[in-house]
């Protein structure tokens, strides 16, 4: 894993089978998603999601996940995201093995999100 910080935001890049997964901290996505420059995408299941979510977060389960439906907006970056980060990295290694070569993930999830002090729904 490659750490850089450029001023306030933090990344992390794993290098994965076929792609990059950048983990990307929650004051970020944050940042991101006030500034409309990414679609959040959480990759739990419907239970877990209707019982609390990062707001505007779109519900796309690991269970079904197909990559070529992935959730996104053009121009916008699209970063993925679960409770912790595992199954958002499972979700990653499925895009690249789709072709696709990088993906954004929220490090440490909705658990890093809550921790950061930010707002859920429910």
């Amino acid at each position: 894993m490659l750490f850089i910080e450029i001023s306030s935001m933090q990344l992390y890049i794993s290098i994965m089978n076929k792609g990059k997964l950048i983990e990307i901290d929650a004051r970020t996505v944050r940042e991101w998603i006030e500034r409309e420059e990414a679609v959040v995408v959480d990759v739990r299941e419907a239970a877990e999601y209707a019982e609390e979510r990062i707001p505007g977060t779109l519900p796309f389960p690991l269970s079904g996940f197909d990559p070529e439906h992935l959730p996104g907006e053009p121009g916008k970056k699209t970063v993925l995201t679960c409770f912790i980060g595992h199954r958002s990295a499972e979700a990653a290694e499925q895009l690249f093995a789709a072709g696709h070569t990088q993906a954004f993930q929220l490090d440490g999830g909705l658990f890093a999100w809550k921790e950061a002090g930010f707002a859920t729904e429910v």
